[in-house]
């Protein structure tokens, strides 16, 4: 069974993608589920499956509250990860992920636009330049360079007009599955756990290149500092509390094109500079880590008129063990 579970989630292996402008669309961290990592032991895997609910009806123009311009903006993502230790100082994660229903509601059930299917592969290697223990203390570095890749299509299309007018309408990119472009992914994480007081505090930097899709958009380069501070409780219990930076840069589109009367997308109502507090419950048993998060905007400076974060609620299983034994070292 753990050999056929394992071997499935390879094969399928979270920018999470969520929402970059009110008439337009974007990426979120690609990465969804759990904290930020490091590597694995050598022949160790982790295999990690979690649901993540979006919602919001909240707009913003610049830090203001302003009028909505339609009525709510929900997703239902499924992400699914495997990471594998390579060697002691190389692990190698592939992730997909699934959206169960992308939803946008208007005013009118006419403007109304709904998608699903699977979003992006996610190739993912991070290595281990420093790692140390000395004095019940350990100190780890390491860094990751990937790439994600669409699987699923970023021009779905929705029913629309009333009986013998139906025609089917490109859906805008805010509730595409993908942005439908290969991006480059630049990873740092450094930790420091201290062993007798059960505390770890680490930060973790991500960066995401994007670039042009086959629609002649380019969506804005994503950036995120996160600043984590885990503890555990009574061996199984573990509180982590994380602060997140995020950047978010604005569409970009090929001379040709007109992205406003193609794509319903306005360039300068994209990109956005946001701050966000994520507290995170866990509970570990055998091998076994249930996780539940919530993703608490604080701060947020869109620019033009966007909606904004509201609610992001996430739960998850994460398991890990070994594959083989390790040799002993002499």
């Amino acid at each position: 069974m753990r050999i056929a579970l394992m071997s499935f989630l390879i094969l399928v292996a979270n920018i999470s993608i969520y929402a970059q402008g009110c008439c337009s669309g974007g990426a979120g961290s690609p990465i969804a589920g759990g904290a930020a990592s490091g590597v694995l032991q050598e022949y160790q895997m982790e295999i990690s499956v979690n649901h993540q609910f979006n919602s919001s009806n909240k707009f913003y123009t610049g830090s203001k509250s302003t009028e909505p311009l339609f009525k709510n903006l929900t997703s239902n993502y499924m992400f699914f990860r495997t990471d594998y230790g390579v060697s002691k100082k190389l692990t190698l994660s592939l992730a997909t992920g699934y959206y169960l229903n992308k939803s946008k509601e208007a005013d009118y059930v006419i403007n109304n636009r709904t998608s699903s299917g699977f979003s992006d592969l996610i190739i993912f290697p991070r290595y281990s330049v420093y790692n140390k223990n000395n004095n019940f203390k350990r100190t780890e570095i390491a860094l990751g360079l990937g790439i994600k890749m669409p699987i699923g299509t970023h021009i779905d299309s929705t029913l629309t007009g009333p009986n013998e007018w139906d025609f089917y309408k490109t859906n805008p990119p805010l509730v595409q599955t993908t942005n439908g472009s290969n991006d480059f992914m630049f990873y740092s994480f450094i930790f420091r756990e201290y062993q007798k007081r059960k505390l770890r505090l680490f930060i973790s930097a991500l960066h995401v290149k994007k670039n042009f899709n086959s629609l002649g958009l380019k969506f804005g380069d994503y950036s995120s500092l996160g600043l984590f501070i885990s503890k555990t409780f009574f061996r199984k219990w573990g509180v982590t509390t994380q602060l997140k930076l995020e950047h978010i840069g604005k569409i970009q589109s090929a001379k040709e094109i007109n992205p406003e009367s193609l794509y319903d997308i306005v360039p300068i109502s994209t990109g956005s500079n946001k701050a966000f507090f994520t507290p995170q419950i866990s509970y570990s048993q055998n091998g076994l880590t249930f996780f539940v998060t919530s993703e608490i905007p604080i701060y947020q400076y869109l620019h033009g008129t966007q909606i904004g974060s509201q609610s992001q609620f996430t739960a998850g299983v994460n398991y890990r063990f070994l594959t083989k034994e390790c040799e002993p070292e002499f």
